[in-house]
């Protein structure tokens, strides 16, 4: 981004946009609420024309603030209602009345409304419009055509999530509305169904990401219509870290592709940057809510909580299913398109990140380990020399994306467990429904045959240290003295294959003494 001729202006949007945010999250007063929120219309308007010079740009500003100023109508009109009958705009006061006010009517001529009811339907619309759903969906799609960085800020992990927040904070007044509820419940439901089927049929990759986003808040909406706030604010955190960070290496796969946004002109990227490869399997497994990831666990939570037996929550339900479905299809088409897909795009796009920089010397060490090894040549891993100058994303980046990777995929479930036993008096699943968490392990795999544990440990801690194997490999390749090592690095793997495959706990003390072996020899060298 630092090409771009209008950095500063970007820069300083993004962090007035990121100040408004969190100024509406540390408020508690309905005037500073309504002052934030217009804060954060303004500047989600100014990102998205920011390349101003294209018509499509323009036009999807145009729709952005539209939708922003309906918006910020149901606001005003609830506000107006705070003050004419609180009297106050101080939440605390508010909410103190709002028992008092459960049989108050609002009479026009004949027509009698009950007041909060209307007070929480106007503060729910206008929620759900920020948050896109359905119905309000059109302007997210458009508003892709902001810069990477204010997408992954505006439409994965601020914007959206800001109506959902503005629920959260008058939670109160929710338990006195049951039509709002049922609104709220409905209306999630056809979201996150309509939005995962939809995210199916797009070729912009940006796009595709979008409705993607559309579908998850439609969980978060729906689960605000059972009541379940505590729930919808973890799944709420964990989508929007997952969200941001998906964007990030959306926005790098953008990049290699020179600013092409098309998924039918992509592919074949794993042999140009395996890097975003590991990374974006990870977010979008994790995204997808697959088994042992932390987008599991919340989904799980908020599903506990969904399943009654009403006719509404039958409904409900049906669409929770559809998505269920759709949402793994989607996310697998981006990573099996874009990244293992046959290479569709421009030849240049691919010869300028080879670099054949070092490649005779390359070749010249390749060929030394060869000879000097014969007997066991098997057991030099070709694929690593494969990938050796294919980083794309920067070394922060790499870090950064690895350890979420991590954390999500190995320690979620403790973390949300810890959250939630201790977070309420009694335990927060109980025991016949769900895992046993009182005495889980990271994976919980207690019920499971011992074959079946062992297996998916075996494969999740192979990819993983695969993936950071390729990644070290990536770093240091250039470094002669460091090839050297690599041999005796590729045969402390392969014994650690063997291990994973006799006993799970022998293979994890091993990955850890391997890494301890090359981080001395790295540091010999």
């Amino acid at each position: 981004m630092y090409r771009e001729a209008f950095i500063n202006r970007l820069l300083y949007l993004l962090n007035l946009f990121a100040t408004s945010v969190i100024f509406l999250f540390f408020c508690y007063d309905f005037f500073l609420i309504m002052f934030a929120w217009e804060c954060i219309g303004l500047f989600s308007l100014l990102l998205v024309n920011f390349y101003s010079m294209r018509v499509y740009t323009i036009k999807a500003a145009l729709k952005t603030f539209i939708f922003s100023r309906i918006s910020d109508m149901f606001m005003f009109l609830s506000f107006t209602l705070c003050i004419v009958i609180f009297n106050t705009t101080d939440l605390s006061l508010i909410f103190l009345q709002i028992p008092f006010l459960s049989f108050h009517y609002l009479f026009f001529g004949n027509f009698a409304i009950h007041f909060l009811t209307f007070f929480s339907f106007c503060l729910v619309t206008s929620g759900a419009i920020k948050a896109a759903q359905f119905f309000f969906h059109v302007w997210l799609p458009d508003a892709m055509e902001a810069p990477t960085p204010a997408s992954a800020l505006i439409h994965s992990s601020t914007l959206v999530v800001a109506g959902v927040f503005l629920i959260i904070r008058f939670s109160v007044l929710f338990e006195f509305t049951v039509f709002t509820n049922y609104y709220l419940a409905l209306l999630g439901a056809i979201t996150l169904a309509f939005g995962s089927i939809t995210a199916i049929f797009q070729n912009d990759i940006k796009k595709l990401v979008a409705y993607s986003t559309i579908s998850q808040i439609g969980y978060l909406v729906c689960g605000c219509g059972f009541c379940c706030y505590e729930e919808v604010l973890l799944y709420l955190i964990i989508h929007a870290l997952n969200k941001a960070f998906l964007f990030i290496l959306v926005g790098y796969i953008v990049h290699f592709f020179n600013g092409n946004t098309d998924m039918r002109q992509m592919g074949g990227i794993y042999l140009y940057s395996f890097d975003i490869a590991v990374l974006l399997f990870g977010a979008c497994f994790n995204l997808a809510g697959l088994p042992y990831s932390a987008g599991f666990l919340g989904k799980e939570f908020l599903l506990f909580q969904v399943l009654r037996d009403d006719f509404l929550s039958l409904i409900v339900r049906a669409c929770w299913l559809v998505s269920f479905f759709f949402t793994p299809i989607y996310m697998f088409i981006l990573v099996f398109v874009v990244i293992f897909g046959p290479k569709k795009g421009i030849y240049t796009t691919y010869a300028s990140f080879w670099n054949f920089k070092y490649y005779n010397l390359n070749q010249i060490i390749i060929n030394f380990l060869n000879n000097k090894y014969k007997n066991l040549s098997l057991l030099n891993f070709y694929s690593f020399y494969r990938f050796q100058y294919t980083i794309v994303t920067c070394r922060t980046t790499i870090y950064l994306l690895f350890s979420f990777w991590l954390f999500f995929f190995f320690f979620g479930e403790s973390l949300l467990m810890l959250l939630f036993n201790f977070s309420t008096i009694t335990d927060a699943v109980s025991s016949n429904y769900f895992f046993i968490f009182k005495n889980h392990n990271v994976f919980s795999l207690n019920y499971s045959s011992t074959n079946l544990s062992n297996t998916i440990m075996f494969y999740i801690i192979f990819f993983t240290s695969s993936s950071f194997i390729f990644l070290l490999n990536m770093r240091y390749n250039f470094n002669y003295f460091y090839l050297n090592a690599v041999f005796f690095f590729d045969v402390l793997f392969l014994f650690f294959i063997l291990f994973l495959f006799f006993n799970f706990y022998l293979g994890t003390i091993f990955i850890f003494l391997s890494f301890y072996l090359l981080y001395k020899t790295k540091k010999i060298i």
